[in-house]
Formats: C-alpha cells, sequence, structure tokens
C-alpha cells in the first residue's frame, strides 16, 4: 500500500514529519510506500544531511501550507498547492491508500468530505480518541474535537461509529456503548442528553449501557463513551496536561505512561469513504511514526466498509 504523509503538517514540520517517516519506512514490508508531500527541496535537502536514500519514498512536491489559524474550508479551496489539498488530491484519485497529517483538522475534516465524501447515511464524521483503562484495556472516547456542538441524531451516530471502530479495530466483540454525563441518572444533563439518551436507549444497533460521569472514564464501566466534540476535546487536553505535570514531577508509572499522546499517533476520521488519519499539532517524530503505522493498520481493517455495511444492514 501506498501512505500519504504531510510533512508541513505540525509544530515540528518537516523535520519531526520526515525523520518520523523515516522510522516508520524500516518498520513496513517492501510491498507498502510512503509517498512524502510537502517541499521537494526542503525534504531531499532533509534526507542527504540524514544520508537517507531519497529512493526509499515517493516525493510530491506541494509547497504551501495551510496555517493552524486559517479558515479550514477558504484555505483548503485557496491553496491548491498545500500539502493538505494535495494529498486528498492523490487520496481521491486512488494514488495513495491512506493520507494522514498532524496539520489543521479542520482542513482535514473539510478535505475528507469534499474529496472523498462521507459514507452514505453518515451526517457528520467524527474524530475518536482512546484512553486508558486503569484495569489495562482501552476505552474510546468519540468525539475529540471535530463536531463542538452537534445535535442527538450526530450524537446516536457517534455510538453507531465508536462501536464499529471497537469491533474490527480493537476486537471487542459487543462494545459496551455510554453516554458522558453529569450524572448516571436518565434524567441528567443538559436537554440535547436527555434526548440522546432516550435514543441510545431504544437502540438495536449498538449494546447501550447508559450514562457514566468524567470519574468512570478511566474504569472498565464502558468501553466507548460517546460526548460532543468540546466536551470530548477538554477531556484529552485535560490527560495530557496531567502527564506533562507527572513527567515534571519525576513520576514514572507504566499506567500513566499510556497517557502520552506519543503512543497512539493519531486518530481516524470516521464515517468517510477512504482511510484519512489525524495527528495531534504538537507531534514529534515518534508519534508521526506511530501515526503512519496507525494509518495502515485502519486501512488493513478496511474501517469504512465495514461501516458502509453495517449502515446498509440497519433497519430504515
Amino acid at each position: 500500500m501506498k501512505i500519504g504523509l504531510d510533512v508541513l503538517g505540525g509544530d515540528f514540520a518537516p523535520n519531526a514529519t520526515i525523520h518520523g517517516a523515516i522510522m516508520a519506512q524500516k518498520e513496513l514490508p517492501d510491498t507498502d510506500q510512503i509517498v512524502l508531500i510537502g517541499d521537494r527541496e526542503a525534504i531531499l535537502s532533509f534526507l542527504k544531511v540524514e544520508g537517507v536514500d531519497s529512493g526509499i519514498f515517493e516525493i510530491v512536491n506541494a509547497p504551501d501550507m495551510i496555517e493552524m489559524n486559517e479558515q479550514p474550508t477558504k484555505a483548503f479551496l485557496s491553496k491548491p498547492n498545500s500539502s493538505i489539498s494535495v494529498g486528498f488530491r492523490l487520496l481521491k484519485n486512488n494514488e495513495i491508500d491512506g493520507f494522514c497529517s498532524a496539520g489543521s483538522t479542520g482542513a482535514i475534516v473539510v478535505g475528507s468530505i469534499s474529496s472523498v465524501n462521507l459514507v452514505q447515511g453518515i451526517i457528520r464524521p467524527s474524530l475518536p480518541a482512546t484512553l486508558p483503562k486503569e484495569s489495562g484495556g482501552t476505552t474510546i472516547l468519540i468525539d475529540v474535537g471535530t463536531n463542538p456542538d452537534p445535535k442527538p441524531d450526530v450524537l446516536y451516530q457517534f455510538g453507531i461509529l465508536g462501536s464499529l471502530f471497537a469491533q474490527h479495530v480493537y476486537n471487542i466483540d459487543q462494545p459496551r456503548i455510554a453516554l458522558l454525563n453529569i450524572g448516571s441518572e436518565e434524567k441528567k444533563g443538559n436537554l440535547t442528553s436527555q434526548i440522546v439518551y432516550q435514543m441510545m436507549k431504544e437502540s438495536k444497533d449498538f449494546f447501550f449501557i447508559g450514562n457514566i460521569e468524567g470519574r468512570d472514564l478511566y474504569s472498565d464501566i464502558a468501553d466507548v463513551v460517546v460526548c460532543d466534540g468540546f466536551v470530548g476535546n477538554v477531556v484529552l487536553k485535560q490527560g495530557e496536561a496531567f502527564y506533562e505535570i507527572l513527567r515534571k514531577k519525576g513520576i514514572l508509572d507504566p499506567y500513566f505512561e499510556r497517557f502520552n499522546f506519543e503512543n497512539y499517533g493519531g486518530a481516524p476520521v470516521l464515517g468517510i469513504n477512504s482511510t484519512v488519519v489525524v495527528g495531534h499539532g504538537i507531534s514529534n517524530d515518534i508519534a508521526i511514526h506511530n501515526m503512519i503505522l496507525l494509518t495502515k493498520e485502519v486501512y488493513n481493517a478496511k474501517l469504512s466498509e465495514k461501516i458502509k455495511q453495517a449502515l446498509e444492514s440497519f433497519p430504515k
């Protein structure tokens, strides 16, 4: 397979992205190749300094970059030579099998919708993240930033997408789906939460176990926790901050090391007709390396096809 990498995406690009690609290519089989998408001259110069044969990669010139503070839709359309725009063009034309970037999440979502389109029946794409369970397993939190203010039917679909992600990537047979709320009681939360609870309670699309509170996120109560992207992003960043505090204080523990975002690399955009993975904006070379390998894993899981098949089988 061919994995497209946005070389210009992320706070430490292009050095971190290219170095991460070098690390990942060493672990990939000969049948897989990383396609470096960015400023060709800068890429060739870096590889030369590192003493790496540029022939192991395919290099596609894309000299422009979409900045994090730019309006996503406008930037994507007005910068056709940006690394993100070129990456999605390659993906749309089947010149790469998957695309990953630590660049602007907004631009990546725009590119996903406009280039490879949503799976029929999906209202909005979503981004999941993983939280470490104290018991040793993993909880999937969905959404973590794509949809800050979703309507109830979108939140309901997060339950479907999260369940399928848990089944096909984490091999959980019957994922337990919970709704993040300010209390476990059925009538707790704002109006949206109460409406979504009733929709999920009656669902046959996934195994709903009810509300859970923030203090339950790292327990083994649920496998997938549904929330809006605003809350999900706050939860995710809070965990990262807590991990950084522990590191500064010299507290080392195998469980807390699982909060290190470098270990995960990124998150797939769920609900689209292809494989796209978004990395953290502060990704270093280790995180980029893991983002590339995650892209391969999601592609091999044929997640978009399984989401499409699952939606077709649901009662209309």
